[in-house]
């Protein structure tokens, strides 16, 4: 770069140091690391093939050039022995000073694992068996100047795995055929759905109103219209309209976009398949989905056919045959051990679900009752593949109605080895029925549902033209590659899965950047660490380098406790001092030992001054003035205040970990706590993640604690939403009984 100093003096410890160093040296004697033009006549598979038959010590006249990564390098005398890999396999490099040139000679003591090279020359076969080609030219076509990871441990960190996903490729052949059977797995449905009549076809993935699904969108902005546009989180409402139109079957391959949290089978952008077919019905959908899977389990997968069954995870799934079809009463009076129906009286599905530890809230019908015992208990059950169907109107808010009993909606999801892979409808086709139903989603939104669906104008006025009935269908092609592939995690079947924010130091950007030399003015490294993407996680960078200093709040705990009870009467206050005391306590023994009491007693007076001063401007502007006048260090109310900053931009935002964490327990353990109070314990104790989750989504549960502020804790401690309700959750478990509010007794009664 133009004003930057030299590169460093090598230091020989410092294996990327050497390499820079190597690649000068190449660049000094007038050899091109980097060059355009590279030649390649064969590949290591082909070469295999062909010359299977080949005696040991055989040789040829047969040339071919080849280019790929060194894998392995070994010096004997003025022999080398070199492992190319390409794309197709691995081919052995003999290597004889007699026959290479002295110039490609010398190349080779330049070159170290991980450089990419062409090598051009006969084919033999080694004494002792091996395939290989004796080179009469050796060029280097990009010199690596970074190491790859040890070649017998890889890389095992998953983190780094799926955040470098390139390395991944390079050191686990294994990934690679994960995401080969992933991309032969998309080519077989698509020529699946042309040859059974459907069309593909693209729909926009900005969308001005919001439909197709309750999920939270993505927003971005759209210029040219000076207007906010929503990514798509379905295909569904573009697809019919073409159904409308008169194209009877088309379907779409396409990423959609969901704000939402990330774990094992979710990502926030990931790909669906969705399909309609006019004049068809759920048995079509049916149909339709077991050619699909079967076809993919014996085109990828190998199997044969009427004898489709593979392995996920140590299960064994048979695709083979008619697949079971079963309601969701079935299944619930399966698990269950008597038969139970929407016709069941409320009071007894109550019992039963309460018998099951599933809590309930009094405004469920017998339809949610019933499918609560399906999704909770039944679902994980269905190993081989199963049409669930006949969901309650209750939790198919958008589907159409039976015929024969409008409580039930003529829908099935596909289930296999406890997950759904498919979701399918006899599609709504009557506009009014239509228009009441946006009606009911937008008032929903009203009531501060953030997923709920807007009103479609133009989408009602196609259905007024006219739709035929159709069948429609969703699949998760994310989920058919992780079944199709044995793989446990989403991230397993996604090249570049949405990962926490890295942290990037200026020492990181300074050794990219260091003897680099440019045409014109470069920016200083100050700049580009400001202009990088992580740069915004500079103060995680510094904090997580520092030692940290020890805190004193000039407050004992017992007058920290006296302080709390003096401004709050309410024991309910004095209670969730108490609970996120704990918490802070407990997450300070994991992030900073040294500040155990600290962290403590800004948990236990992070709400000092609420009950008397219900002021969001006030909230936490009072508690510094109450605590400077018992002599508390001013460092305790910064802390505290940074978890208002939200609501009064005057105060500090939160910086140090304390204050990040504060921010996210507070909302979360609100949360948690009312999620228990519906348990049959009442406990915390007891408590699956899977519950809270659940509550979570449903944001008529605890409508006042505000997840948008639950996601945001997550952000600010750069977890993912799953991981920080999952923390959180332990800890709250960890520290009970404190905290754990309305656990009850043997007979039932809360301790509250």
């Amino acid at each position: 770069m133009a004003d930057q100093s030299t590169a460093p003096e090598t230091n020989i410890n410092d294996e990327r140091a050497v390499r820079r160093a190597k690649r000068q040296a190449l660049i000094d004697a007038g050899i091109n690391p980097y060059p355009i033009k590279s030649e390649i006549t064969a590949h290591a598979a082909e070469l295999a093939e062909k010359y299977a038959d080949l005696e040991d010590g055989g040789v040829t006249e047969d040339e071919y050039s080849l280019a790929g990564r060194i894998r392995a390098y070994r010096k004997q005398g003025k022999i080398r022995f070199i492992v190319l890999e390409d794309v197709s396999g691995e081919i052995q490099l003999f290597c004889r000073a007699n026959t290479l040139g002295e110039g490609a000679w010398e190349l080779l003591g330049q070159l170290d694992l991980g450089d990419i090279i062409q090598a051009k020359g006969t084919v033999i076969r080694t004494k002792r068996g091996e395939l290989s080609i004796s080179p009469t030219q050796i060029v280097l076509l990009s010199k690596s100047v970074r190491p790859l990871p040890e070649k017998f441990h890889g890389l095992t960190d998953r983190e780094v795995r799926y955040r470098q996903r390139y390395v991944d490729l390079i050191m686990n052949p294994d990934v690679r055929d994960t995401m080969r059977k992933r991309s032969r797995m998309v080519s077989l449905i698509r020529r699946y759905m042309e040859g059974d009549g459907y069309i593909e076809v693209e729909t926009p993935m900005m969308h001005a109103i919001l439909g197709g699904a309750n999920a939270k969108p993505f927003v971005t902005h759209f210029n040219a219209l000076d207007r906010d546009y929503f990514m798509r989180i379905a295909t569904e409402l573009p697809l019919k309209r073409l159904i409308v139109g008169g194209m009877e079957r088309v379907f779409e391959i396409g990423r959609i976009f969901r704000n939402e949290g990330m774990d094992l089978t979710h990502n926030p952008e990931f790909t669906s398949m969705e399909a309609y077919c006019a004049y068809s019905d759920l048995q079509g959908m049916k149909d339709l989905t077991m050619g699909l899977f079967k076809i993919i389990a014996r085109e990828v997968c190998g199997c044969e056919e009427g004898h489709e069954v593979i392995t996920y995870q140590g299960q064994q799934i048979d695709l083979s045959g008619t697949w079971r079809s079963a309601t969701v009463a079935e299944i619930a009076s399966e698990v269950c051990g008597e038969e139970l129906s929407i016709d069941t009286p409320i009071e007894h599905l109550r019992e039963v679900n309460a018998a099951h530890g599933i809590e309930w809230q009094e405004n469920w019908g017998a339809g949610k009752l019933l499918f609560e015992l399906y999704d909770e208990l039944g679902e994980e059950t269905l190993i081989n593949p199963t049409f669930v169907c006949d969901y309650p109107e209750e939790v198919s808010p958008l589907a159409k109605r039976k015929d024969d009993d409008p409580r039930i909606t003529d829908r099935f999801e596909l289930v296999i080895a406890g997950h759904e892979y498919a979701n399918a409808f006899s599609e709504l086709n009557d506009p009014v029925d239509q228009a009441g139903r946006f009606a009911e989603q937008v008032a929903a939104k009203g009531f501060g549902d953030d997923e709920a669906m807007g009103y479609d104008y133009d989408y009602v006025r196609a259905l007024e033209y006219g739709m035929p009935p159709a069948g429609g269908i969703g699949y998760g092609i994310d989920r058919m590659a992780m079944l199709f592939t044995d793989s446990a995690s989403i991230r397993d079947v996604l090249l570049f899965p949405q990962m926490k924010p890295e942290v990037v130091t200026k020492a990181d950007i300074q050794a990219q950047v260091a003897g680099a030399k440019t045409d014109n003015a470069s920016a200083d490294v100050d700049t580009l660490y400001s202009d990088s993407e992580t740069g915004a996680s500079a103060e995680v960078a510094k904090m997580g380098k520092q030692e940290a200093p020890k805190l004193e709040t000039g407050l004992t705990r017992d007058q920290a406790f006296e302080l709390l009870k003096k401004y709050n009467e309410d024991p309910f206050h004095v209670s969730h001092g108490e609970t996120l005391e704990g918490l802070m306590r407990h997450f300070a023994e994991q992030y900073d030992p040294e500040n155990v009491e600290f962290w403590g007693q800004v948990g236990l007076l992070h709400d000092l001054d609420w009950e008397k001063w219900q002021d969001d401007q006030t909230h936490t502007v009072k508690t510094a003035e109450l605590l400077e006048g018992a002599g508390a260090d001013p460092r305790l109310a910064h802390s505290i205040q940074t978890h208002n900053y939200d609501l009064n931009e005057e105060l500090p935002a939160p910086e140090h970990k304390m204050e990040k964490v504060l921010y996210a327990c507070d909302e979360l353990s609100g949360l948690i706590q009312a999620a228990a109070r519906m348990r049959p314990s009442g406990s915390v104790t007891d408590m699956p993640l899977k519950s809270l989750k659940k509550k979570f989504k449903d944001k008529r549960f605890a409508a006042g604690c505000d997840r948008d502020v639950i996601r945001h804790g997550a952000e600010l401690n750069e977890m993912e939403l799953d991981d920080m309700m999952a923390s959180v959750l332990e800890a709250m478990k960890a520290i009970a009984p404190v905290g754990d509010i309305y656990v009850k007794d043997q007979s039932g009664q809360s301790a509250e």
